[in-house]
């Protein structure tokens, strides 16, 4: 059984929907997911099986969170972004169940920092993104990646910890390296890297 909005919302009946969600027109919520107070969820966005989405977060629109991902706030998703199945955006530079003390920490015993992933970029399964980085507009972190530094826009990242191995766009496909020059497999742009970043040489091929 689930419930369905004159928006076209769907929530599995048995997820968990705090007080205070935002969710857009055309998102769907499937079963056992968790979305904590004060989440803002954008339009025609996925939020697969046993996910969790924690207080605050703000996800844009067109947003794909697969089964069992964890994103914790205070994340921030743009438009068109992928969380793969079991990756998690982590919050806690320091993280400890008690305080010297012994006493067990509260949400006021530190301070979290959060996850940004920009337009279009994907993280792939089991991928851990740790507070506090950002993710670049269409870039890829490979599966199992374990990302500690900042991702550039279009960088195709992996490994533990995640480095920099080539470039992507956004159909998703690597670049192809030619004559100092990067192209497109799909669309035949061409690209050079100037700076670290990508400046198109050929638009698109019709």
């Amino acid at each position: 059984m689930a419930t369905q909005g004159v928006d076209q919302i769907f929530v599995a009946q048995d997820a968990m929907i705090d007080d205070n969600v935002t969710l857009g027109s055309g998102t769907k919520v499937w079963g056992l997911a968790h979305i904590r107070q004060g989440a803002i969820i954008g339009e025609s966005c996925v939020v697969g099986r046993s996910s969790y989405i924690g207080p605050g977060v703000i996800m844009g629109d067109n947003c794909k969170i697969q089964n069992n991902a964890l994103v914790y706030e205070p994340a921030i998703l743009g438009d068109g972004v992928f969380i793969g199945p079991g990756a998690t955006l982590t919050n806690d530079l320091f993280p400890r169940a008690i305080n010297p003390n012994g006493r067990v920490k509260s949400a006021t015993d530190w301070d979290s920092v959060g996850v940004v992933i920009d337009a279009g970029a994907s993280i792939g399964a089991g991928a851990v993104c740790v507070a506090p980085v950002r993710v670049g507009s269409w870039a890829m972190v490979a599966a199992g990646a374990v990302v500690t530094k900042d991702v550039k826009s279009f960088s195709l990242v992996r490994g533990v910890p995640a480095h920099h191995v080539g470039w992507v766009r956004r159909s998703g496909h690597p670049l192809v390296s030619a004559e100092g020059l990067y192209r497109c497999p799909q669309t035949g742009e061409e690209y050079r890297e100037e700076d670290g970043a990508l400046v198109m040489v050929k638009v698109a091929e019709r």
